[in-house]
């Protein structure tokens, strides 16, 4: 049975996902389409769980590497976007959505916004992308820490990790990657 509540005249029925395996689900078909290769996705999505669980930050990077280059060359030649840290943030989204893992997009708090949260399997990982050339992964660390985007987070008792991520338009993929404890 469903709970609603009826106030001011108004109906509302609360909606979310009956399962973290639901959420999963509905993620992933986005990738499915349009990656089709369904068992390597999956192989993906089993060890970005594996690398989540553990903290395992070498192993993240590793893996957020190997997800960047499997983009096809001709989806940077025909957008605009790639040249940006939203086309790449957008799509290990997509990724860690299809985990389960609540993510939040552009998670605003009281001084800024983080670019990626996703909090999974008892830990949060907070986001900061940047192009190379514009700043670093140290800055994007930096930045992380002078605004305190962390700090929302610190209410669930869970290790939080700080991540500051560079890529490169030009190779396209990471190229600078720092990590730490907030």
């Amino acid at each position: 049975m469903l709970n609603w509540e009826d106030r001011f005249g108004r109906v509302r029925y609360p909606l979310g996902y009956p399962s973290r395996e639901a959420r999963a689900n509905l993620n992933r078909a986005p990738l499915d389409d349009l990656l089709g290769a369904w068992r390597q996705l999956e192989d993906q999505e089993w060890r970005l769980i594996e690398v989540l669980t553990v903290g395992d930050l070498e192993g993240l990077e590793e893996l957020l590497r190997a997800m960047l280059a499997g983009i096809p060359h001709q989806w940077h030649g025909r957008n605009p976007m790639a040249e940006y840290e939203g086309f790449y943030a957008s799509v290990l989204y997509a990724h860690f959505a299809a985990t389960g893992a609540e993510v939040r997009a552009e998670e605003s708090g009281s001084l800024g916004r983080a670019d990626l949260c996703v909090r999974a399997f008892g830990r949060v990982c907070v986001f900061e992308f940047k192009m190379k050339g514009r700043a670093g992964p140290v800055a994007a660390l930096s930045q992380l820490k002078a605004r305190g985007y962390a700090d929302w987070y610190r209410r669930l008792g869970e290790p939080i990790q700080l991540v500051g991520v560079e890529v490169s338009a030009e190779t396209r993929n990471i190229t600078g990657f720092e990590a730490e404890p907030a």
